[in-house]
């Protein structure tokens, strides 16, 4: 007795029959495809076992159904992207979801490098500066009036120029007599500290931090033999080309305060008129 031979599924006969072994057991093609075959996303029929199965993520296309949703052409073999659930080529998904170069407008490659900024994009080659023409690349720049600048340009063609160094003023800066400086060049004309952001004064048009000024030009008290700068509203007391500070016009006996009172003089020193009384 011949021994069967078997569908596993339906048990027809398989005897010169075309036939499917999955898991080591046989099935006819018809129940095969009716209990393993993939429908197709494309034009949802069965794959059937003499078909080309194409997958991706999970989804199952004919051969001939695995085509770009835009131009319809063949992606079998060629790189594509995928778009909400939509297959499309490099080129349709270029035009539809790629940026554009702010510069030469045209489309900008997935994985071709890119330069961004403020919400625009530019190939790599095409974002330079609009001064010297050369790519800017990962360097520094200036923005104005919707160009870009590399920062020597910008420097040449826009930036001041610093009295003292004759160097251009990017950042910062100080203005004296309507003349820009740098803030580190902007320093004292007698001990050379910055004068930025200090209390100054000047003389023959040279700058001075109230210190060198008072050392180097204001009178001193007769007192205290300090300098009395007269700045700021100092207070102080003339007398026969000598003059004291405030605090300093006091009797030489006593100290009494002399300010607005009546004094003798004896020589240098000044008297009340009680410790005076006696000359």
């Amino acid at each position: 007795m011949t021994e069967r031979f078997d569908c596993h599924y339906c048990k027809e006969s398989l005897f010169g029959k075309k036939y499917i072994l999955k898991e080591d057991s046989p099935y006819c093609v018809k129940c095969y495809e009716n209990l393993y075959s993939n429908t197709c996303e494309e034009c949802k029929k069965p794959i059937g076992a003499d078909c080309k199965d194409l997958s991706y993520k999970d989804r199952h296309w004919h051969e001939t159904c695995f085509h770009c949703f835009q131009c319809k052409n063949s992606l079998v073999d060629k790189p594509f992207a995928a778009k909400e659930e939509r297959l499309l080529c490099t080129d349709c998904y270029s035009n539809e979801y790629s940026s554009k170069c702010n510069e030469c407008k045209k489309t900008i490659m997935p994985g071709t490098r890119k330069m961004e900024y403020k919400g625009n994009s530019w190939h790599e080659t095409c974002f330079i500066c609009y001064r010297c023409q050369q790519p800017i690349g990962t360097k520094s720049f200036i923005p104005k009036d919707n160009q870009n600048f590399c920062v020597p340009c910008y420097e040449k063609q826009f930036a001041m120029q610093c009295v003292q160094c004759k160097k251009a003023i990017t950042t910062g800066g100080v203005t004296y007599r309507e003349q820009p400086w740098h803030k580190e060049c902007f320093v004292c004309t007698g001990c050379k500290k910055q004068l930025s952001g200090q209390r100054f004064t000047s003389r023959d048009e040279f700058a001075y931090c109230l210190s060198c000024f008072c050392n180097l030009y204001a009178k001193k008290c007769a007192g205290c033999t300090n300098p009395i700068s007269g700045l700021g509203g100092t207070k102080y007391i003339s007398f026969e080309e000598r003059q004291w500070h405030n605090d300093c016009f006091n009797c030489k006996k006593c100290s009494l305060s002399l300010v607005g009172r009546g004094f003798l003089t004896e020589r240098d020193d000044i008297l009340c008129p009680e410790c005076g009384k006696d000359i």
